[in-house]
């Protein structure tokens, strides 16, 4: 039985912003789904303990791949973020659902619903928060896109800010949740909360989502516990407050690409580090950077990003 698309959806007597979070976009990828269920917990019973509370727009939890949720699998027949190119998209809704794919029917599924929120809650501003994990231990991270108002809301996130990441890679929800294929203004944020079966990535995802309700006004800052600040802030210690895409090692078919064991998020690697094997032999670092989401899981096409710090801040 397949769990349900929507975790849960709050909606506050004033107008505001639609924020709209994505849990599960991997099915491996648990975290991101139960830091949702814990947040709707805390909204319904928040006006109870605290009658100040005032919240302002919508939140709307939804959980992403459903289907390989239900199987603890990253995907099913392909990675559901590397499906929203446009043209795809637009083969996917036009295609009879019994003659879709399990990750067409995915997001053929999520799209008809987020757009339906978006016609029914008419609002300045949507933002897509795209909750993920990775299967390598080490420092929490977000990844905004090119538009301001996404680097802006990724700052506040209080983790290393990843830019350029976008470029190496196609189809992910942050490429496709823009104005360009939405009649709204929507902007997309991707939060990295940690490894895939570490309990605090569900602890640091709910601090992440916080800050972006006080970020985008739905919630006063007031009334956001320090806790949520300090927990983010704790686990980037020592990392880069912004760093930057160098390169993405791409994983063909048939390359029998292994990682090197122990590689972490933010480990610094230098220019002839041997980083991982193929088919033909070594892979090692083309100059001296930083390591990020390291492959220790069968499926998946990117082997390893390298970044740099940037010196420069925001």
């Amino acid at each position: 039985m397949l769990p349900e698309r929507i975790i849960g959806r709050y909606s506050g007597k004033e107008q505001g912003t639609l924020l709209i979070c994505v849990g599960g976009m991997h099915g491996n990828e648990p975290a991101g789904v139960e830091a949702l269920l814990a947040m709707f917990k805390m909204l319904e019973s928040e006006p109870n303990t605290n009658p100040d509370f005032i919240f302002k727009g919508r939140i709307i939890g939804l959980r992403g791949n459903c289907r390989a949720l239900a199987q603890n699998k990253r995907f099913i027949e392909k990675d559901l973020n590397r499906q929203w190119i446009p043209e795809n998209v637009i083969r996917v809704k036009t295609t009879p659902a019994s003659e879709l794919e399990y990750e067409d029917l995915e997001l053929k599924e999520m799209l008809e619903f987020i757009e339906k929120e978006i016609e029914d809650y008419p609002s300045d501003k949507v933002v897509l928060l795209d909750l993920h994990t990775t299967t390598a231990h080490g420092g929490i991270f977000s990844i905004p896109t090119d538009d301001p108002d996404s680097l802006r809301i990724a700052v506040e996130l209080h983790a290393p800010v990843i830019k350029g990441l976008l470029h190496g890679v196609r189809g992910t929800t942050l490429q496709y949740f823009c104005k360009e294929n939405f009649d709204a203004n929507i902007v997309g944020v991707c939060f990295e909360s940690g490894q895939h079966n570490e309990p605090l990535s569900i602890s640091r995802a709910i601090a992440a989502i916080t800050n972006c309700l006080r970020t985008l006004a739905c919630v006063d800052a007031e009334h956001v516990e320090n806790k949520h600040d300090s927990l983010l802030i704790q686990h980037s210690t020592d990392l880069p407050k912004v760093a930057e895409l160098i390169t993405i090692h791409n994983i063909l078919p048939g390359d029998d690409f292994q990682m090197a064991p122990n590689y972490k998020n933010f480990q610094k690697v230098k220019k002839g580090d041997v980083l991982a094997y193929d088919k033909k032999g070594e892979i090692t670092a083309p100059e001296d950077s930083l390591i990020l989401m390291p492959l220790y899981q069968k499926q998946g096409d990117d082997g390893f990003f390298l970044v740099k710090m940037l010196i420069e801040f925001l």
